[in-house]
């Protein structure tokens, strides 16, 4: 049996199949897209596997996959880890939020990501770094880049400023997030005092020389 009846025998056993449904949503998320996301668009497993040897699909790792036509894109590697966490709960924070920003000249050496608390079970891969939060991360610390739903300016910068990101990236950070009307100085200092006396103080001083 070749390949296109074959194709055609599993089709028949799935309920319509809607490949545009399945492109639009990975087109929101550089052409990638989880098993969850297909089979709500009505692909069976034997299908995606179908696709995934047929090359249509190219299988990222297990649960994860993009569409072969879709074009490249950078922070790909940022946008899959994501994804294989679940966008409804990891959000790409630290010093990758910073990268992806265009934040201070920090270089990630590994991916972050941010999940809740009860969350703290999931699976560690290589290369990823798993933060926790108790709270909850609301709208307003929430920014979408490229498809990949990021921690806001400034709480990227008060994030990666605790996580003892060098001060000297902090201060770019800031000076850049100011410049560029990202955040404000304001904001920063509201939230800084929530974050411990050395926090504090790192971005008072790096605001203190924006000022300058």
């Amino acid at each position: 049996m070749n390949d296109t009846n074959k194709g055609a025998r599993i089709q028949r056993g799935v309920q319509n199949p809607n490949r545009t449904q399945l492109y639009e949503i990975a087109t929101e998320q550089g052409g990638y897209f989880t098993t969850k996301q297909a089979s709500g668009s009505g692909y069976s497993r034997a299908l995606i596997s179908h696709h995934a040897r047929s090359g249509l699909f190219i299988r990222v790792r297990r649960g994860l996959y993009r569409f072969r036509d879709y074009p490249s894109s950078q922070h790909e590697d940022v946008l899959a880890a994501w994804l294989t966490f679940g966008k409804d709960i990891a959000v790409v924070s630290h010093d990758s939020a910073l990268d992806i920003l265009g934040l201070s000249d920090v270089i990630p050496n590994c991916i972050h990501v941010t999940v809740p608390r009860s969350k703290r079970n999931l699976t560690s891969r290589p290369g990823i770094k798993v933060h926790t939060t108790a709270k909850s991360v609301v709208k307003e610390d929430l920014i979408t880049r490229n498809g990949i739903i990021v921690t806001s300016p400034a709480r990227s910068i008060l994030d990666a400023a605790e996580a003892g990101v060098a001060p000297e990236q902090i201060e770019i950070a800031v000076a850049q997030a100011i410049t560029r009307g990202l955040a404000t100085a304001r904001q920063l200092q509201e939230k800084a005092c929530e974050r411990g006396k050395r926090v504090d103080m790192l971005i008072m001083n790096a605001l203190r020389k924006v000022k300058r």
